[in-house]
């Protein structure tokens, strides 16, 4: 049983020994729904309200949270744009990518590209991401097939590719897009800002403590 089934079965139980039916009723959701849509959002800083303006704002965001920046016109320009980053850093030109990707020229490019889950020998992963928010410059990755996180967290590099028409306010606007596009929340939703670190140590930030020691955005203007 995958952890949604498990999930779906556990909360079916819940509601059995308080006298629900097993599943919520059409009222039951639509409730829920008007609630969400009604519930008043918390305080937050001025944001942009333009598209422009996003991609201007997640990009400063980001930058202040570790995570390095470029920008590309299309997708096709992405496999050049990270070998620019991966030569830049002295890193190798071999990473394990999310099948999604696949058609991009990675071999033009002079990239080795495996289109698989990561192993523990692996040292760059590359992933596209859901959304991001302009608020935090987080990285917004929903698990699912051929979308594995784990690329984003156990290789020391990530470098994830960000549809610039894919960056929202902030984290309220994210899981609207998740409710709006999937009904429901997939196994696992990971926010990324920046690099992993602890400062658990004498209060000394050590990077890559729990994820990779760098995070590389590609923004596609035109996607």
């Amino acid at each position: 049983m995958d952890t949604t089934a498990a999930r779906r079965n556990i909360l079916s139980r819940i509601r059995a020994a308080s006298g629900r039916a097993a599943q919520p009723e059409a009222d039951e959701l639509e409730a829920a729904a008007d609630y969400l849509a009604r519930h008043p959002a918390g305080p937050r800083p001025p944001m942009p309200e333009d598209a422009a303006g996003l991609v201007a704002r997640f990009i400063a965001e980001a930058r202040l949270m570790g995570t390095t920046v470029d920008e590309v016109a299309t997708l096709a320009e992405v496999p050049e744009a990270a070998a620019r980053y991966l030569t830049a850093g002295g890193l190798p030109a071999r990473a394990v990518a999310w099948r999604d990707l696949e058609p991009l020229p990675w071999a033009q490019a002079g990239l080795s590209i495996e289109f698989r889950k990561p192993h523990d020998a692996d040292l760059i992963g590359i992933t596209g991401c859901f959304c991001a928010t302009a608020e935090t410059g987080s990285l917004a990755l929903l698990s699912g097939p051929g979308m594995e996180v784990s690329a984003g967290l156990l290789p020391e590099t990530h470098i994830a590719v960000v549809s610039a028409s894919r960056i929202v306010v902030g984290h309220e606007e994210a899981f609207a897009l998740m409710r709006a596009e999937r009904g429901q929340l997939p196994r696992a939703v990971n926010f990324i800002s920046g690099p992993s670190r602890t400062g658990d140590i004498e209060q000394t930030i050590v990077l890559g403590a729990h994820g990779p020691y760098r995070v590389h955005a590609i923004v596609v203007r035109g996607a």
